[in-house]
């Protein structure tokens, strides 16, 4: 018998000073069994920084042809692919052929460099991609958050992050890998 998704609800509100953008999200996430509580809120970290009304969470890892977000326009394109993890070099191609932009956030501290480094110079040709690494102290403090139900607030200021959750305040400040 197969696992099934465990779902959580997050109620997250994003003041981004940098886009003006101020929204309240209820979110649904499910996490595939295999999923950890680090890589969903890389998810949310993802959503965070690229919020917009048509940005959405999909099937994700059980879905092997749609990135864990995405952003269509409404005539239906790809506007925007955000994978989370270790995406293979194959899989980047792909979405940098099907999606105007594509968005990788990558975890994990040494794991997550060498594995860029392995990829990075077949994908330098791509304008469209973006790669960014979340460090491993603010992965493991939003990991530490995670609950079925959880409400977070976020500003965003440049290219830095403060997500409020029970009291505490996590910054969160990818750095780019590419382009450099």
């Amino acid at each position: 018998m197969a696992l099934k998704a465990t779902i959580f609800k997050l109620k997250l509100d994003i003041s981004d000073l940098t886009r003006h953008y101020y929204e309240n999200h209820a979110l649904t996430l499910a996490r595939h069994p295999s999923e950890t509580d680090e890589r969903m809120m890389a998810r949310v970290v993802g959503f965070t920084f690229n919020a917009h009304e048509h940005l959405e969470f999909t099937k994700g890892l059980s879905t092997d042809d749609e990135p864990d977000i995405w952003q269509k326009s409404l005539s239906g394109e790809l506007d925007h692919w955000i994978d989370v993890g270790r995406p293979s070099e194959d899989r980047i191609r792909k979405a940098c052929a099907r999606s105007k932009q594509v968005t990788v956030y990558t975890f994990g501290g040494h794991t997550a460099e060498m594995w860029w480094k392995g990829v990075e110079k077949q994908l330098a040709r791509f304008r469209n991609l973006r790669v960014f690494i979340i460090s491993s102290e603010s992965s493991a403090s939003m990991a530490s958050k995670v609950d079925r139900t959880m409400e977070m607030q976020c500003t965003i200021d440049d290219d830095m992050a403060w997500f409020s959750c029970e009291g505490e305040t996590i910054e969160v400040r990818p750095q780019l890998l590419f382009p450099s």
